[in-house]
């Protein structure tokens, strides 16, 4: 009677291990997704990682209405014009980035900021399909628990934009001193047009491309405000 009863203890053990793989990778992120609708969201994975490697994290979270209308106009202009009617994905970017690759052009990104979003708020900075999919998943989950303008102040908030500097608040402060909330529409442009790469372009003191990219930036402010690309953040 007691060898049956040990025999029967390692056939529950893989499915307890599976119920775990269930909570962490569907359950958890659900769990999470819906509390951060709400809260604030504490920190990231690549900021635990800054702090790891001495790097650093500055972070202090600002609501939507705490931060300079021009900021959530500049991004979009730069990084997401079709944010607002896409669910998530912006096929056309991709199909577009696809064939330019095809011709023999570098593959270059077509993320959204749903997809930044999702990535920066559950997942360490590396590439692999694995990574990918974890991240399709989760902007699914995020377009359909979160509305836009949450998606949006997440993005603001979580966002590297460089030196150990995350969201809007700690980048105002570190390249031009001020409140998030003062940020001019020069110094908006600046911050998005710094945002494909934080680390080696500098906002408070732009070189030739950023300035060049500021200037078509604060350009498109006002194409953003007249074709309502920021529509679904402006309630």
């Amino acid at each position: 009677m007691a060898s049956r009863t040990r025999s029967r203890k390692p056939r529950g053990q893989p499915m307890r291990w599976f119920s775990i793989f269930i909570g962490i990778v569907f359950v958890m992120p659900v769990v999470l997704i819906l509390v951060f609708r709400f809260v604030p969201v504490p920190g990231t994975p690549q900021m635990v990682l800054g702090l790891l490697s001495g790097e650093g994290a500055h972070y202090s979270w600002r609501e939507f209405d705490e931060i300079a209308p021009s900021l959530p106009s500049a991004v979009i202009a730069a990084e997401d014009q079709r944010f607002c009617s896409h669910n998530g994905f912006d096929w056309a970017s991709i199909d577009k980035a696809v064939k330019e690759h095809e011709r023999g052009r570098r593959l270059r990104g077509a993320s959204t900021l749903s997809q930044q979003t999702a990535r920066s708020l559950f997942l360490v900075p590396a590439r692999s399909w694995i990574r990918k999919g974890a991240e399709a998943y989760l902007t699914v989950l995020i377009e359909a628990l979160w509305p836009k303008k949450r998606i949006l102040t997440a993005y603001l908030n979580l966002v590297d934009w460089g030196h150990g500097n995350y969201g809007a608040q700690a980048a105002s402060q570190a390249y031009f001193h001020i409140s998030a909330a003062h940020l001019s529409p020069t110094q908006s442009a600046r911050l998005a047009a710094i945002l494909p790469d934080p680390d080696d372009w500098n906002a408070a003191r732009p070189g030739p491309y950023v300035a060049r990219r500021t200037a078509i930036l604060r350009g498109r402010l006002s194409v953003v405000h007249r074709d309502g690309l920021d529509v679904c953040v402006k309630h």
